[in-house]
């Protein structure tokens, strides 16, 4: 059952960036830390005011009491979020944990797939399996090499890792599709194979183990609203079925995902996000503006010392 948030909201404990868009949150909930599963996601509100995004938990340590948000600056919130959201500040709301556990079953072979941010999340899923007993191979990517992050992380879960980068600029030049062949050359004998990343991706790797009859995981991640199924933003077709991402997954059958209507879908908001980001850079470059004249209004004034 989600869990409500305090009157003070959820403290930052820790932050962290990668790269210029991608950066860490750590917060302090320990309710969450406690609850939360591999494959689960929260909402969250960074104000009072604040639009609610769905995260994918990165990382949960009940011990510490908090949960990991990795994040990429790419539209207004995440933006307004990247300049406000420092250690010792706060998130207004953390609701969850949502959606249904990914299921760490008795699988003895996995490749765990993560595609440029979908390697935070995936990474979870590579340590359950680890702890399950199962032999894992870890497939990450990247564009370049600046970008990587959580490679030492992901070593300490997985017998094998295969790294992927665009440029060649470390580990396999390629997709990581690339690193999967190169899994399913190594290993006859994978069970199962869960890939977390941008659509296009997984819709990738979902291709590449069909001909092998490889069980394919992917996790979804449409544009959602409340994250109870009741807004049908995050509906998506499985097969001859029409889901709901929030309450039905995020985890479904990637030989049964209709990609090619998730992608069409996620396609339909991007002029309603492109002016809400103008609209944010705007406000951002007239406050700087204003805060300029104060500064120089202010220097310009006579001393009154002395």
């Amino acid at each position: 059952m989600p869990n409500s948030a305090p009157a003070a909201g959820f403290r930052i404990v820790t932050r962290e960036d990668f790269s210029d868009v991608t950066y860490l949150l750590e917060v302090e909930h320990p309710l969450m830390a406690r609850a939360a599963r591999p494959g689960q996601f929260v909402i969250v509100m960074e104000h009072e005011h604040g639009e609610r995004i769905p995260l994918t938990i990165a990382d949960f340590d009940a011990a510490k009491g908090t949960i990991t948000l990795v994040i990429q600056a790419v539209g207004k919130t995440t933006k307004e979020m990247q300049a406000n959201c420092r250690a010792g500040t706060s998130l207004y709301a953390v609701v969850g944990p949502m959606g249904i556990p990914s299921h760490i079953g008795a699988a003895k072979k996995v490749v765990c797939v993560g595609g440029g941010l979908g390697v935070a999340p995936i990474y979870p899923q590579a340590r359950g399996y680890k702890q399950s007993g199962a032999y894992v191979i870890g497939v990450i990517g990247f564009r370049n090499r600046d970008l990587m992050f959580w490679e030492d992380k992901f070593r300490a879960v997985c017998d094998e890792l295969i790294v992927c980068t665009d440029d060649g600029s470390a580990g396999v030049k390629g997709l990581v599709t690339e690193g999967i062949k190169q899994a399913i050359a190594g290993h006859p004998d994978i069970d199962e194979l869960v890939a977390i990343g941008p659509p296009i991706m997984m819709k990738g790797c979902a291709e590449t183990t069909r001909p092998h009859k490889i069980k394919t995981i992917v996790s979804l991640n449409p544009v959602m609203v409340d994250g109870t199924g009741m807004c049908g933003g995050c509906r998506v077709k499985i097969g001859d079925q029409v889901k709901f991402a929030c309450v039905d997954g995020p985890d479904f059958d990637g030989h049964k995902v209709d990609f090619d209507d998730l992608m069409a879908r996620l396609g339909r908001y991007r002029r309603a996000e492109q002016e809400a980001l103008e609209r944010f850079q705007e406000a951002c470059r007239l406050r700087g503006t204003v805060e300029t004249e104060m500064e120089v209004t202010s220097l310009d004034r006579p001393s009154t010392d002395g």
